[in-house]
């Protein structure tokens, strides 16, 4: 491959303060108005455990501009994102956060051509929003270009030569699509950074998505494409959000047939029958890639999350890691889901311990 090689005696994680600016204050899930879920002690939890472990190295990333973002996203959902929150003021509301109340229905339009995109503020949400989950706020849209300014200097130090990087995202990606958000995601880290692995000259990039939910935008995006192969292993969309995507049958279309691999796994998975999964996946994308995987890490694979099924141990991510690693693949891992804050910092420094090849965690 055409890129050099300087190894850190360290795993660099990448991240950035700016995550801080978004703060939602509410979201609406299964009926339930309540607290946020995705807030910003999650990765002050994740960045703490990192700091505090030698072997890993803490940097703030470069910025990127936009460029990268529009290789993988329609446009004016990039135009909206940016424009959201000053024309909610301009439009003289006042509410502390900008949610969507109507969603765009084919049926409800003559035809089939997408509607115009409305004008009105709270109009413009409901067209690039699919969920309740995801309010913009003031800092929403800062937030996430930072999230994916640490995506990409993750990926920059991989085509440097580093063999696996880690970047702290705030807000996660894999939920949002081309054209849409939601599910805590504003803009697809992981998506963006398969492209810019591609642009760079890497040859075919694999996806491996280990979070609780299945990542419905990411595998949109590369849905008709044949060099971004996506595994994924979640719970069952029957049962658990986002519930319209992440079925078994789905395989990709077009030049995208039979790249795309999702394990929907039942209520009360453990350990052992998550790795037995986990080998599926990892055996499945050897031979489809060319060295470079790209890892959509959710620790809401956890038993004590509070928005998961499975029954997951603290030490099985260690093994994860470990196991993903052992493929040979260059790694850059991105953060996604995780809910249960007074682990979730260890769980995911089991996992990079796991992939960095420093054996098990002391505490285990």
């Amino acid at each position: 491959m055409p890129f050099g090689r300087a190894y850190s005696p360290r795993m660099r994680v990448f991240h950035s303060p700016l995550h801080l600016l978004h703060e939602p204050p509410f979201e609406v899930f299964s009926g339930h108005p309540g607290p946020a879920w995705e807030v910003t002690a999650r990765a002050e939890a994740i960045r703490a455990a990192l700091a505090a472990d030698p072997a890993f190295s803490l940097e703030l990333p470069a910025e990127h501009g936009l460029e990268p973002a529009r290789a993988v996203h329609d446009p004016g959902l990039l135009r909206f994102l940016e424009e959201a929150w000053p024309a909610w003021l301009a439009a003289n509301e006042r509410a502390e956060a900008l949610m969507a109340d109507t969603f765009p229905y084919p049926r409800s339009r003559a035809g089939t051509r997408r509607p115009p995109e409305p004008r009105a503020p709270g109009g413009r949400v409901g067209y690039w929003s699919f969920d309740t989950t995801s309010p913009i706020t003031a800092g929403t849209w800062i937030a996430a270009r930072a999230a994916l300014d640490v995506a990409l200097s993750a990926t920059d130090a991989v085509l440097a030569g580093e063999t696996a990087t880690y970047g702290l995202c705030r807000p996660p990606g894999h939920h949002a699509g081309r054209t849409t958000f939601g599910g805590y995601c504003y803009l697809n880290n992981a998506a963006i950074t398969a492209e810019h692995l591609l642009r760079a000259g890497a040859g075919r990039v694999g996806i491996l998505d280990v979070d609780f939910h299945h990542g419905n935008g990411t595998q949109e995006i590369f849905w008709e494409r044949g060099d971004v192969p996506y595994a994924s292993l979640h719970g069952d969309p029957h049962r658990v959000y986002p519930y319209c995507s992440g079925h078994a049958d789905e395989t990709g279309e077009g030049a995208g047939a039979g790249a795309t691999f999702n394990q929907p796994l039942p209520a009360g998975t453990d350990d052992a029958a998550y790795l037995v999964a986990l080998d599926r996946a990892l055996d499945w994308l050897a031979g489809r890639h060319d060295g470079i995987l790209v890892v959509s890490l959710g620790i809401d694979t956890y038993g004590l999350d509070p928005i998961c099924d499975f029954t997951l141990t603290a030490p099985v991510y260690g093994e994860v890691g470990r196991l993903v690693a052992a493929t040979g693949a260059r790694l850059v891992v991105l953060q996604e889901g995780g809910y249960h804050l007074p682990h979730l910092g260890e769980n995911v420094r089991r996992w990079l311990r796991g992939a960095a090849g420093l054996g098990p965690d002391p505490a285990d």
